[in-house]
């Protein structure tokens, strides 16, 4: 798949239309299955949030950053703020709700309007920040696997990114009025998101191996003095 080509302005257009895109090449399989390897070694349960302070990972995210394919979906100056890493198999096969991305990860605490929220996981700090840092974001999931319709894809609600932060309610009611698409990515593609799109996953219906590495990009400073957590 590293050779597979894609009309840049379609990705574009679709993350600004929609709230996602698809990019079916990003990664040769090869250099998925070194990444993979790599992960071997972590002892993560379903998944793990702190992965950029590893050297691989962060050479990945660089190398997202720079991806002719990317980069013109990424904030200006993008900086890795998050990667996430997801395993759905047989062993470790769950469902996640309807939802949005609220928390980032972020340095330490600030006095300001519309910042709430505050926890910490994994030992660190994380914010549900106002809307408007929130629509500054843009999601990368890295397939490291081929994610089809029988191992628990990512199910998404085309357009919502754009109604702000929904509640449980409204947010049902946005996917019963506008339906869900499911994201089928191969091995070493990508899919884009905005963090306010709603998604969802199912338990996989066939259990193998869906990992996933979940970047976050966010711009290279944030409004209001927030301070990205360990941005790469």
């Amino acid at each position: 798949m590293g050779g597979v080509r894609w009309p840049m302005i379609s990705i574009v257009s679709d993350l600004e239309r929609d709230g996602f895109a698809i990019f079916p090449g990003v990664l040769p399989e090869l250099d998925c299955d070194h990444i993979a390897a790599e992960l071997t070694s972590i002892d993560r349960g379903a998944g793990s949030r702190m992965l950029l302070q590893q050297d691989w990972c962060s050479a990945l995210a660089k190398r997202l950053k720079q991806h002719s394919a990317l980069r013109d979906s990424l904030p200006v100056a993008a900086m890795a703020i998050q990667c996430t890493f997801f395993d759905k198999s047989a062993d470790k096969n769950w469902l996640v709700t309807l939802h949005q991305d609220l928390s980032v990860p972020v340095r330490s605490r600030i006095s300001a309007k519309g910042y709430s929220g505050w926890s910490e996981k994994e030992g660190q700090l994380y914010v549900q920040p106002p809307r408007e840092i929130l629509e500054m974001l843009v999601g990368v999931r890295l397939h490291l696997d081929d994610c089809n319709a029988e191992n628990g894809p990512l199910r998404v609600v085309p357009g919502s990114h754009r109604m702000g932060r929904l509640s449980d309610l409204d947010a049902r009611a946005l996917r019963d009025k506008n339906g869900e698409v499911s994201c089928i990515a191969p091995k070493g593609g990508a899919l884009l998101l905005r963090p306010l799109l709603l998604h969802s996953s199912s338990k996989a219906e066939a259990p193998s191996h869906r990992r996933v590495l979940h970047f976050l990009f966010g711009p290279a400073k944030a409004p209001g003095g927030l301070e990205w957590a360990g941005a790469i």
